[in-house]
């Protein structure tokens, strides 16, 4: 059983600039959606990352808002929240396997998301995944995107030459 077993968890990274995230969460099972927000917002608050929170109808909708947000907005990160219980269809599949799939093809793109969206068979796995005082997904949403904004940061003052450049003495007459 899942709840049961215990995980390595990294410590949150440290930045001396500034973080803004965006919170893109489908609250369709809305004590779900609150419960991982409260874990992410907390997580947030640890690193002293702003955080503005939208909603959007369902899991399908959060990597297309979030396509939006990165094309036209300034948030440094993301975190993308929600729940999708299995059903009586195949419908099921479908919601998990793309909306999962467009958030890492943003990922692979640039932007530095957190994947909170639950996929479980019941209501009782995801409130043990969702509660911030059990597994805190939510919470580990954030952190996900806190630390790939953190290598992001990293990594952007790291620019590789094309060709040589010339030394300082050949500029000078």
């Amino acid at each position: 059983m899942a709840s049961l077993e215990s995980h390595y968890t990294l410590p949150l990274p440290e930045f001396d600039k500034p973080v803004k995230l965006l919170v893109v969460v489908a609250p369709y099972y809305r004590t779900i959606a609150d419960q991982m927000l409260a874990g992410a917002r907390a997580t947030a608050a640890a690193c002293g990352a702003e955080v503005e929170v939208i909603e959007v109808p369902g899991a399908l909708e959060v990597p297309t808002a979030i396509a939006m947000a990165e094309r036209q907005s300034n948030y440094d990160g993301y975190v993308a929240l929600g729940c999708v219980i299995r059903g009586e269809t195949t419908h099921y599949d479908t919601v998990c396997n793309d909306s999962s799939r467009a958030i890492s093809l943003l990922g692979l793109q640039g932007a530095c998301i957190g994947n909170g969206i639950l996929t479980v068979e019941n209501m009782d796995q995801a409130e043990v995944r969702a509660n911030p005082d059990k597994q805190n997904k939510g919470g580990g949403a954030a952190a996900a995107a806190l630390h790939l904004i953190a290598l992001s940061r990293r990594w952007s003052s790291a620019r590789k030459g094309i060709g040589f450049r010339p030394s300082e003495d050949s500029f000078r007459a």
